[in-house]
């Protein structure tokens, strides 16, 4: 590969994923996070086969598989508690090869910074990208071979020049307005979020979603006993409980529902109910990469939450650009091959997050309904026939890394 440095802006699990995949391809690399630490924002995250066969390539997979905690089936269901459609997992695992492994965002961003070299993180560190350096030409990369320098990145110990820059830097992303200024941004979805994690007695029998009108709530047990409850609900973008009590927010809304619901939701801290708002980049950029700089995971395609694929999508992402970076060759001439593999794909799972948004926010009487009796129906289709429907997601398969070639 050739000795030179690459430069992680951001180290949530997509920064961190990059670092950790560079450092596989045998790439020196250093992750600037703003924030003091990297305590994760979130409290759950399923990890699906895609995602899961991805960390394999970055040596945690096992790892991660063992922290979550089987169930025998999972199901949608309405909130009197009648299920519109429910899999066994042993059916999904047969089809997909692997499990969803629901797991603490907190286990997952452990696992990678365990698996990096001591001093690869720097937090309280913000960086910013000064210039994206690499090739001449279009926005998208330009003639291979015409490099006109580094990039250019601000940290806190001055700049610094870099061969590749990957910015991990989120949803607001400001490496990606810089790239892209004419680009419209993040829209915001309809949704806000909530998201928590208890500590009940005993574990729930009935694990999922409950959909009911233009909200949701979801129950997913976690290893030791906890279990990570969210919810989701059309609301104006900043809307926040009148009285700052989350915790009873979801309860004025979800406590009604079917058990454990509301069950759940009232074992929780109120200072740990985290809310957001659920805004998306429903617009596709024109590319991936600009020079020597490329965009990964929310500052590339921010998506909804209705499929369960952000965090997955960033794993992905990191993988596939490590893997382009071929030995001997300059990032700026090997980063179109980026754009090209992920651009298409992840644009599809936005379009498709934000279709099953579409879904969940039907809020008036008859168009539930008729959702509901579409989705019943569908549920008494074959196990395999439902699943199939998730296959372009789930059977990816991740290109290999030189070290687990």
């Amino acid at each position: 590969m050739g000795a030179y440095q690459a430069i992680v802006i951001g180290g949530g699990i997509g920064g961190l994923s990059a670092a950790l995949a560079l450092h596989r391809q045998g790439i020196p690399v250093t992750v600037h996070e703003r924030a003091a630490s990297l305590e994760p924002v979130g409290a759950g995250l399923a990890l699906a086969p895609n995602a899961l066969r991805a960390l394999d390539r970055l040596g945690i997979g096992e790892r991660l598989r063992a922290l979550a905690t089987p169930h025998p089936a999972v199901g949608l269901r309405h909130p009197s508690g009648r299920w519109l459609a429910r899999t066994d997992t042993a059916t999904f695992e047969a089809c997909f090869g692997d499990t969803i492994a629901a797991v603490a965002r907190a286990d997952v961003i452990a696992a990678l910074v365990d698996a990096l070299p001591d001093g690869t993180v720097r937090t309280n560190s913000p960086a910013a990208l000064v210039t994206p350096g690499g090739t001449t030409g279009s926005a998208t990369g330009g003639t291979p071979g015409s490099t006109t320098g580094p990039a250019v990145v601000w940290t806190p110990d001055g700049e610094r020049p870099a061969a590749l820059v990957v910015a991990a830097d989120g949803l607001r992303s400001a490496t990606r307005a810089l790239l892209f200024p004419q680009h419209p941004g993040p829209r915001y979805s309809g949704f806000t979020t909530w998201r928590t994690v208890v500590s009940p007695t005993r574990r729930p029998e009935a694990v999922g979603e409950v959909w009911g009108r233009g909200q949701l709530a979801g129950v997913v047990p976690l290893a030791d006993g906890r279990v990570y409850v969210y919810g989701a609900a059309l609301a104006p973008a900043g809307a926040r409980a009148a009285d700052g009590d989350e915790k009873a927010e979801l309860l004025r809304r979800f406590g009604t529902w079917c058990a454990p619901v509301p069950q759940l939701l009232a074992l929780a801290e109120p200072e740990r109910v985290l809310r957001h708002d659920v805004w998306d980049l429903a617009d596709p950029l024109p590319a991936y990469h600009q020079g020597r700089v490329a965009l990964l995971g929310d500052a590339a395609h921010a998506m909804c939450p209705f499929q369960g694929q952000g965090a997955c999508q960033a794993i992905e992402d990191a993988v596939v650009l490590a893997s382009a970076l071929t030995p001997g060759a300059d990032p700026a001439t090997t980063l179109p091959a980026y754009t090209a593999a992920r651009l298409p794909r992840t644009t599809a799972i936005v379009t498709g997050s934000r279709r099953t948004g579409d879904l969940v926010a039907l809020h008036t009487p008859a168009a539930a309904r008729l959702r509901d009796a579409a989705l019943t129906l569908a549920g008494l289709l074959p196990a395999r026939t439902l699943l199939n429907r998730s296959a372009r997601t789930y059977n990816w398969q991740p290109p290999a890394l030189d070290a687990t070639a």
